[in-house]
């Protein structure tokens, strides 16, 4: 195999450039785009054709789950989610084997996603699976989300 090509999305410029950073330590990889929102990881990823898009969780117009629900099954590269503190994407992720990192993200936590990555590049049907298994992880994180909403609120009211 070639070097994995990766597509890195963060709307938060310093965040973009140090995944950058770490990612260009690796012999077995190139950084071939970067965006700094979902709505242009799309496009991106539509014309680059990524082996793996690192995607940020929470970024403005398209979020990254948003992301990959817009591209169909043939243009969805491997993914893995980028946090800062969401248990619920954490959980929902290993659930359902989509990968993700927690940021700051760690060296060798990258490489482990990066030989994760290539691991299932190998593998001959791979793009039907993660599309299916970032699809169902994508819900399982919109279904964490939505049980999370405010369902009291208390007001005082004199004393």
């Amino acid at each position: 195999m070639n070097k994995l090509r990766v597509l890195i999305a963060d709307d938060e410029r310093p965040a973009r450039e140090f995944l950058k950073s770490l990612l260009g330590s690796f012999e077995a990889v190139e950084v071939v785009g970067e965006a700094e929102n979902g709505a242009d990881a799309v496009d991106m990823i539509k014309v680059v054709k990524p082996d793996l898009a690192i995607l940020d969780l929470k970024m403005p117009e398209v979020t990254g789950l948003e992301a990959v629900k817009i591209l169909r099954k043939e243009q969805m590269p491997l993914v893995a989610f980028a946090t800062a503190h969401d248990e619920y994407a954490v959980e929902a992720f290993e659930l359902n084997a989509v990968d993700y990192l927690l940021k700051p993200v760690e060296r060798a936590r990258l490489a482990e996603t990066i030989n994760r990555a290539i691991e299932r590049l190998e593998q001959e049907d791979w793009r039907a699976k993660e599309s299916d298994r970032v699809r169902s992880a994508a819900a399982a994180y919109d279904a964490g989300i939505r049980s999370e909403s405010l369902q009291r609120l208390p007001v005082k009211v004199r004393d």
